[in-house]
């Protein structure tokens, strides 16, 4: 098994700069014979991993045959969800399969939460370095 992957913190907002750091996983995630490689934030305070709307179609769902209903909470209480599995792999660690509330919403970033990011993966945050690792568990 590779040793921890570290991936440094990226600016979210060039206003605030620094103060804006988050930790944004370069990744890959595959489905229905496609693939996009997008930067999910790692969220450590949120229940589940979240896909937009558009990553979705571009991985070949169509939202209609999505039968898994997923109830959103929070900021995302009034969004509609369905439940899919992707296969997802980060930096050079091996491929892992990952469920997403797949939103029907473009007004919020892909996000990596405890089910199952979390449960796949050990976090470090390093934010006073700039950098957090993650590792398969």
């Amino acid at each position: 098994m590779p040793n921890p992957q570290r991936f440094p913190y990226t600016v979210n907002d060039s206003e605030w700069g620094e103060a804006s750091l988050m930790p944004y996983l370069p990744i890959t995630l595959m489905a229905n014979q496609k693939s996009v490689n997008i930067s999910a934030l790692v969220d450590s305070g949120a229940a589940a991993s979240i896909l937009p709307y558009d990553v979705g179609l571009q991985l070949g769902f169509v939202w209609e045959a999505q039968k898994t209903i997923v109830n959103l909470s929070g900021s995302l209480a009034g969004v509609e969800a369905r439940g899919i599995m992707l296969t997802a792999i980060a930096g050079e660690l091996e491929p892992v399969y990952l469920v997403f509330a797949w939103a029907r919403s473009n007004d919020l970033p892909t996000i990596l939460g405890q089910t199952n990011f979390f449960m796949e993966f050990k976090v470090h945050f390093y934010r006073t370095q700039q950098a957090f690792e993650i590792e398969q568990k």
